[in-house]
């Protein structure tokens, strides 16, 4: 019997829209993934990423079926917006693969150059980061992959992208857009997808209200 691979779900950075995805998902698509994108709004850095969280959690709920596990993937900003959904909006619950690619883990210095609470929360030690990163065993609880590049000028530190746990996955290519197009960093996605679900964990659907943080505005 053909085991059923669960959708996947592709969330883009700042600036960006599902069509950053356009090399990606033709190859997932290829390899059989069902695969889902949307467009977070604004894109541009203003709107704490704990609200772009929500809008990741509404369109799961809109358009998948209660009972119907997801595989999640989210590509730089949407690297921590997609953590925040996972670790504070129930998705931790839904989610059975869980890849971030070159997401700022534990922040970037080139969020300084830009005003915006999603900027401010993307900054190394900021107050989200610190909440999401004391509690990021619970990701140990799904297969959780982190896959980046040493030579990301947009993550600055590069190994700002990993993480203490899951999987940590170095791809050398050689820009952070590159990511996302690059047929290494595609067959990293790939294998990490392919990577069994955590055998002793029950799928349990809960709908998690819980009230968001954010930083505040001050440098």
């Amino acid at each position: 019997m053909i085991q059923q691979l669960n959708p996947v779900l592709l969330v883009h950075g700042i600036f960006d829209t599902g069509k950053v995805f356009h090399k990606m998902v033709p190859y997932l698509k290829q390899k059989g993934w069902t695969v889902y994108d949307l467009d977070l709004l604004p894109n541009d850095g203003y709107v704490g990423l704990d609200n772009l969280a929500q809008q990741v959690a509404n369109y799961v709920d809109a358009n998948f079926a209660p009972e119907q596990p997801l595989n999640l993937i989210g590509f730089s900003m949407g690297g921590i917006v997609t953590r925040y959904y996972v670790q504070r909006l129930g998705g931790i619950n839904r989610v059975q693969q869980f890849i971030t690619l070159s997401a700022p883990n534990n922040g970037t210095w080139i969020a300084y150059c830009r005003q915006g609470v999603g900027c401010i929360q993307m900054r190394p030690d900021s107050a989200l980061l610190k909440e999401l990163n004391r509690d990021a065993a619970m990701l140990e609880q799904i297969s959780f992959t982190s896959i980046w590049t040493p030579y990301d000028l947009m993550i600055v530190p590069a190994n700002s992208s990993q993480m203490p746990v899951g999987k940590n996955v170095v791809v050398r290519v050689l820009t952070h857009a590159g990511m996302l197009t690059d047929s290494r960093s595609l067959a990293a996605v790939a294998s990490a997808l392919e990577t069994p679900a955590k055998s002793d964990r029950q799928f349990v659907h809960t709908r998690n209200s819980q009230k968001s943080t954010q930083d505040d505005g001050n440098t």
